[in-house]
């Protein structure tokens, strides 16, 4: 397991009973978490929150927040900044985990001898966007949310890189690669991030099992000759790593044999106990 513990502004507190504990700068949330199963005895910390988001029964849930909070407010990893703020679905528009894969990225940008073009598809809030940003590359950041493509334009702003070439662009990211497919255009890295069940800006169904595949083998036809690398995470339930690192050698290391694959999964180190909490997994295919 590969984890993020490289963080100064977040910390998973503690976690079980099906809820995690963590601080993002100076406040501190209670979040459900299915990972969590195992027994944690309650302290002192698990009271001295600044919001709680309870689960519904019927689906979804709210906040409970126990004092006054800022709209947003930002946390920094490394030399990124990012904004902060709790959405009516649980999250907080980063995923703290995937520091490991920023890092796993912006390294391999770092070392590589020539100018590297990125592609960046179910790209949230555009915390990796930015981090390859930052590392001189240029990025193609691929969302169906427009309000997820504005919170990445702030995170590209508060960490500075707004002369950086980063294009944002609100589509269906399976319609999108079939267009750059017809368009001829090339990237010489590609990320993705896809979720279990999503839908597109016009309602286009996006299914991980029924569809990932296909994604992946329409993607090779948009990398270069040479590309640096293609990096898959997921948190699709059920699903293994070995079916993410069997889906890059019968596609990726196929095609680029003289590259290799890993996976297995991410996870965020846990402050009480010396326990680690589970977070997804992820494959790559690396130069």
């Amino acid at each position: 397991m590969r984890l993020s513990d490289d963080w100064k502004d977040y910390e998973c507190l503690d976690a079980g009973e099906g809820e995690k504990l963590e601080r993002f700068g100076s406040y501190i949330f209670r979040r459900p978490d299915p990972q969590a199963i195992w027994k944690v005895t309650e302290n002192d910390v698990w009271k001295r929150i600044d919001g709680y988001y309870h689960r519904s029964s019927e689906g979804g849930g709210y906040w409970e927040f126990k004092r006054y909070l800022p709209d947003f407010w930002t946390i920094n990893y490394k030399h990124l900044t990012f904004k902060v703020s709790p959405t009516n679905f649980k999250h907080t528009g980063i995923f703290p985990e995937q520091a490991v894969n920023w890092d796993f990225m912006m390294n391999k940008i770092k070392n590589s001898k020539r100018e590297i073009k990125v592609l960046n598809l179910f790209a949230y809030t555009g915390c990796a966007s930015i981090a390859v940003a930052s590392m001189g590359a240029k990025v193609v950041h691929v969302d169906a949310s427009k309000g997820m493509i504005e919170w990445a334009k702030e995170n590209m702003r508060l960490s500075h890189l707004e002369n950086e070439e980063i294009h944002f662009i609100v589509d269906d990211c399976l319609k999108f690669v079939s267009r750059e497919i017809r368009r001829g255009n090339k990237y010489d890295a590609i990320l993705m991030d896809p979720p279990s069940y999503g839908r597109g800006p016009k309602k286009e169904v996006w299914k991980f099992e029924k569809n990932i595949y296909y994604l992946i083998d329409l993607c090779m036809q948009i990398l270069t000759d040479k590309p640096l690398f293609f990096l898959i995470n997921s948190y699709t339930t059920g699903i293994s790593s070995i079916v993410l690192d069997n889906i890059l050698k019968t596609t990726m290391l196929k095609k680029y044999p003289y590259g290799k694959v890993a996976s297995g999964e991410i996870g965020l180190p846990i402050t009480r106990d010396n326990l680690v909490l589970p977070c997804g997994i992820y494959g790559y295919w690396e130069e």
